[in-house]
């Protein structure tokens, strides 16, 4: 037999469920910028080089033959193996809109928009939008491997 709520029990009740919906915006999901530390043109770009780091494209489709019928545009696949200390050098996404996969390891993201890094780790997805300035480093022990969905409009465009 199930037993009902009195109403002291259902008074801790809601005020437990609004505790927890007042501090929900405080918390960030894994992979992602906490909202108090989201600030426009919060890290610098920086010239490091890419270090330590493979990609390797695992396939590509030609949108413009496809029926969206998108054209100058390749939805790529890549595989990204990132060693410890290696380095994803910074880039844009401003015409190259991208959702990363981590599947193995752990690599910290430095963003334009977040004035702290952000630490994404397996099993983690992180959109990469027109907003997104960025370089990645591997911080862990392990190497990282990431897949990389983008949607590619310069065949020149070399950036990882």
């Amino acid at each position: 037999m199930f037993k009902t709520a009195t109403s002291s029990n259902k008074g801790w009740r809601i005020a437990f469920l609004a505790l927890c919906g007042a501090a929900a915006p405080v918390f960030a999901h894994a992979g992602e910028c906490p909202t108090k530390s989201q600030v426009a043109g919060a890290t610098a770009p920086v010239d490091y080089a890419a270090k330590g780091v493979t990609d390797s494209v695992i396939g590509a489709i030609d949108l413009s033959s496809e029926p969206a019928h998108i054209a100058d545009r390749k939805l790529r696949l890549r595989k990204l193996v990132i060693e410890p200390g290696g380095v994803v050098p910074w880039h844009s996404h401003g015409d190259r809109p991208a959702i990363i996969y981590i599947v193995s390891g752990e690599v910290t993201e430095y963003a334009s928009g977040c004035s702290v890094p952000i630490v994404h780790k397996t099993g983690d997805a992180t959109p990469e939008t027109h907003a997104t300035s960025h370089w990645w480093k591997n911080t862990g022990r392990e190497t990282a491997i990431l897949l990389s969905a983008d949607l590619l409009h310069d065949a020149a465009d070399h950036n990882m």
